[in-house]
């Protein structure tokens, strides 16, 4: 029965106890005044006694309650409510126990979660540092520990005094910027990678600093490199000292036996060929790894552009812009004369070779587009790799030089096949080379 029937029945029951001695009374030829008082004593004992078990019952169920929700303020989801009588207490206990079911499992569900993202965390070769807006170290698993402490706990200590004498690091945490930077550790250069974000958690910013190891990657990278490097460079000298030195081994014979001149002349004409070949071939490596960095200064493009013109056709977009250009001039027009050369080569005519220049307060826009054969998509995604080519006489360096060229400026330089038909390179450069405009 609900609480509400109960205290109705309460008032019913007084009610006809205060009828009930009040007639029992009068029949006694009591007076009507104490016969009616003594009714109404009767009726309020018994409204007392029955809404004090009633009231009782609410006032256990409202502690339980209360004690319940103050365990939830402790996070304690442990306390259930016992399940007696059939009314709302009843089913607010069932609900109550119902959520603090719930919350117990969700908690359970978090904590497993917590517990496998910390072992992650803690066994990953990334080093992982959170601190405060005062640089405050809040997190740091052990690969952040062996890092920057020898296996010391971080907690509480400022990063700034933990890579004091670590310059590479401070720099860039100076900084709050990305970077590669490089420390000895067991007499071995170790590389790293310094990745800073900044978030906010509870209003409050954080720093989160990530230290990736990039030495043995980049060994791996290294010897796949030479190796391809070897196998590059072996194949270009077979294909060019085979035919040398069987042609001059021919003409050797042919020189003891009255030999045609005219047959002597294409022997060495080819040696020569061959020779150049390997000539340009192995000058083309020398000046890949010997690229200086860029000597940045003020330019004139439509000079620049003119001057490319006369050695390669092409279409300039116009209007070109009036501001001069900044960057290595030499270098640029290096990279231009690559580009330009190639979409020839693709088959593209010189009408449909475009180069397109923009210019907005920060950066210089350059864009070559062909309606050349375009490439692969496989053949896309390794174009601007060293040693990579689709030509059967390329060495490989070309795209590579060009994105080592604008990188070196601090640009960037993307490559995609055209809608229509063909290719588009297109990359961008600093107006200035300060390091506040890149």
């Amino acid at each position: 029965m609900s609480i509400e029937g109960k205290l109705t029945w309460v008032l019913l029951l007084t009610l006809s106890l205060m009828a009930a001695v009040t007639g029992l009374l009068l029949t006694w030829h009591w007076p009507l005044i104490l016969a009616l008082a003594a009714g109404g004593l009767a009726g309020l004992l018994l409204a007392l006694y029955l809404g004090r078990y009633i009231t009782r019952r609410i006032n256990c169920g409202l502690q339980a309650l209360t004690t319940g929700l103050l365990n939830f303020q402790d996070h304690d989801f442990s306390v259930s409510l016992t399940l007696d009588g059939h009314d709302e207490w009843r089913e607010l206990a069932a609900l109550f126990n119902t959520a603090t079911a719930r919350l117990r499992k969700q908690r359970a569900h978090i904590y497993q979660r917590e517990l496998l993202l910390d072992s992650v965390l803690q066994n990953t070769s990334l080093a992982i540092v959170l601190t405060d807006e005062q640089r405050r170290v809040l997190y740091a698993n052990l690969a952040a520990r062996h890092l920057l402490a020898q296996g010391s706990p971080l907690e509480g200590k400022r990063l700034p005094e933990l890579v004091g004498d670590q310059d590479e690091i401070a720099k860039l945490l100076q900084k709050a910027k990305s970077g590669v930077f490089s420390i000895n550790r067991q007499q071995q250069q170790q590389i790293w990678h310094l990745n800073c974000a900044v978030m906010r958690m509870n209003g409050v910013q954080h720093h989160l600093y990530q230290f990736k190891p990039l030495t043995q990657e980049l060994t791996r990278a290294e010897i796949q490199t030479w190796k391809k490097v070897i196998r590059v460079i072996s194949h270009e000298l077979n294909n060019s000292l085979a035919p040398i030195s069987s042609m001059a081994h021919s003409g050797q014979r042919l020189l003891q036996t009255n030999a045609d001149p005219k047959v002597l002349a294409r022997i060495f004409d080819t040696i020569s060929e061959r020779s150049a070949h390997l000539n340009t071939f192995l000058q083309e490596y020398a000046d890949f790894a010997r690229l200086p960095l860029p000597q940045c200064s003020q330019f004139n493009w439509p000079d620049l552009l003119n001057t490319l013109q006369s050695l390669q056709p092409f279409t300039i977009v116009e209007p070109l812009p009036e501001n001069p250009g900044w960057g290595d001039a030499r270098q640029l027009g290096q990279v231009l004369l690559n580009l330009l050369k190639n979409a020839a080569e693709a088959g593209s005519a010189a009408a449909d070779i475009l180069l397109e220049l923009r210019i907005t307060p920060h950066r210089q826009w350059l864009t070559v587009s062909d309606r050349g054969e375009g490439m692969a998509a496989e053949a896309l995604s390794q174009a601007l790799l060293p040693f990579y080519s689709t030509k059967a006489g390329g060495t490989g360096l070309g795209l590579a030089l060009c994105r080592e060229i604008i990188e070196n400026h601090g640009g960037q330089l993307a490559i995609s096949n055209r809608e229509d038909g063909g290719l588009q390179v297109r990359f961008w450069l600093p107006c200035v080379d300060t390091e506040d405009e890149r």
